[in-house]
């Protein structure tokens, strides 16, 4: 069997791609048969494919779920926290809202108090990451070492 090229395979996907979206069950399993015979892809990986001929929309901006008040408001927890990391904030988060809001050091709104509490602990990681970084440039040794 012949080798198609990468040209020519995403051609054929964005021809087949549309008929086979617009395809009911029956014949999706024909144009299916043929685009694997015809690529050698795995069935799985065709079906794949043949969504990317489908025409997606363009130009709309990502919408961020966690805006500045909510990644400003985990900051501060996290700085009242003792810097400790996302698995064990996240079960702290609760209890040093509820403490900060009652000596009034802090005041959420109901929105970013509702998102800290539905945050993963790997987003909390991930939305620390530059301030973790800003924070370690300061912790630089003497320069002098204690071996002798």
């Amino acid at each position: 069997m012949r080798q198609l090229s990468l040209a020519t395979k995403r051609e054929l996907i964005e021809a087949i791609g549309t008929r086979y979206q617009e395809a009911g069950r029956g014949e999706k399993k024909i144009i299916l048969d043929e685009f694997v015979q015809v690529t050698g892809f795995h069935r799985k990986h065709a079906i794949r494919a043949s969504k990317i001929g489908k025409p997606l929309p363009s130009g709309a901006p990502r919408s961020w779920v966690y805006d500045e008040a909510v990644i400003s408001a985990l900051t501060i927890l996290w700085e009242a926290g003792d810097r400790i990391c996302g698995k064990r904030l996240k079960q702290a988060i609760p209890i040093l809202v509820d403490a900060m809001e009652r000596h009034q050091h802090i005041q959420l709104h109901d929105e970013v108090r509702r998102r800290l509490f539905v945050m993963s602990p790997a987003t909390m990681d991930r939305l620390l990451k530059p301030v973790r970084d800003v924070s370690r440039q300061g912790r630089r040794g003497s320069g002098i070492s204690n071996t002798r």
